[in-house]
C-alpha cells in the first residue's frame, strides 16, 4: 500500500520523502545553530498539531472529518514558516535573519522554532510568511532547512513546496484512496505563500537577556479544507502542481495557527 502511495504523489515528479533528517539545530533554520537552547535574548515558538478539536496522530486511522464530511487519516504533514518579524509595544518591528524554518509534524524538535538574537523589549504581535520568498526560490542550491534532501523542493519546476499534507479518505478516488496536497508555486497569481500573524490578544512576550518567552501556538490541519474553501476529497485529492485550486488551499490554510498562551 505504502508503495503504490509514493506512486500516485509522484505523477508530476514530486520527490519521494526521505527518511527524517538529523537535525543539527534546535530550530531547523538556515542558520546552522548549535544544540542548545538559548537562554535569554529568544523566543520560542511552540507549535502543537491538531485537527479541529483532537490531537494530530499521523496514522492511517481514519480519526478525522473535514468541513464536507470527509473521513479522512493524516500521515504527513511538512511546512516552511520563514521571515519572522516581531513588533514591540512601542511600533519598533525587528526581523529574524536568515529566517527558514522547516516545520516536519513527525519531528518534534522541528515544532519549537526558536528566535534568537533578539533585541530586549515587550513585544504586542509576530507575523510570518508560510513558505519560502521568491529570492530564495531562485537562488541555487541552499541547505540546511532549505536543503533539497528535505524532501521539500520540485526538481521539475525548480520551486519549493510551501506546505504539505497527506494521508487516506474513504472519499478519495486516487488508488488506495490516497489524497497528496502539495502547494508550491513561488511568484504570480498562483503563488503559495501566505503572510500571517496570528493574535496575541492581550498577552506579551518579554524579551530579556535571562529570559526566552515560549509562546504556544496550535496549527490546525482541518483549516487546510475549510474558509474560504470547503475541500471535497471526492473531486480535488491530488495537487502538485500551482493553480487555481493550489491557492484555494493557501488561502485555507492561513488560517490555521492560534497563539494559545505565553509564557514569560
Amino acid at each position: 500500500m505504502l508503495s503504490a502511495f509514493a506512486l500516485v504523489s509522484s505523477c508530476k515528479k514530486d520527490p519521494v520523502d526521505p527518511p527524517p533528517v538529523d537535525n543539527t539545530s534546535n530550530n531547523n533554520n538556515n542558520n546552522g545553530n548549535d544544540t542548545t537552547p538559548p537562554t535569554g535574548n529568544a523566543v520560542c515558538l511552540d507549535i502543537t498539531h491538531v485537527v479541529g478539536a483532537l490531537p494530530l496522530r499521523l496514522d492511517q486511522t481514519l480519526r478525522y472529518q473535514n468541513l464536507n464530511g470527509d473521513s479522512f487519516s493524516v500521515e504527513l504533514v511538512k511546512y516552511y514558516i520563514s521571515n519572522i518579524v516581531f513588533m514591540d509595544s512601542a511600533g519598533n518591528t525587528w526581523a529574524e535573519p536568515e529566517s527558514y524554518h522547516l516545520v516536519n509534524a513527525a519531528d518534534e524538535l522541528s515544532c519549537k522554532i526558536y528566535v534568537e538574537n533578539m533585541p530586549a523589549g515587550v513585544y504586542n504581535s509576530v507575523s510570518f510568511m508560510i513558505g519560502v520568498d521568491s529570492t530564495r526560490n531562485v537562488s541555487g542550491a541552499q541547505t540546511g532547512a532549505l536543503d533539497p534532501a528535505n524532501g521539500m523542493f520540485w526538481t521539475w519546476s525548480s520551486g519549493y513546496i510551501m506546505a504539505k499534507v497527506e494521508g487516506h479518505s474513504p472519499s478519495s478516488t486516487q488508488a488506495f484512496n490516497a489524497y497528496v496536497f502539495h502547494i508550491g508555486g513561488f511568484s504570480g497569481q498562483y503563488a503559495g505563500q501566505r503572510i500571517v500573524s496570528p493574535s496575541f490578544n492581550s498577552a506579551q512576550a518579554i524579551v530579556t537577556s535571562s529570559t526566552v518567552p515560549l509562546i504556544s501556538v496550535t496549527g490546525d490541519i482541518n483549516e487546510w479544507f475549510q474558509t474560504p474553501n470547503v475541500i471535497d476529497f471526492s473531486s480535488v485529492n491530488i495537487m502538485n502542481t500551482p493553480g487555481p485550486t493550489s491557492t484555494m488551499f493557501a488561502d485555507n490554510y492561513m488560517d490555521m495557527f492560534t497563539v494559545t498562551s505565553i509564557q514569560n
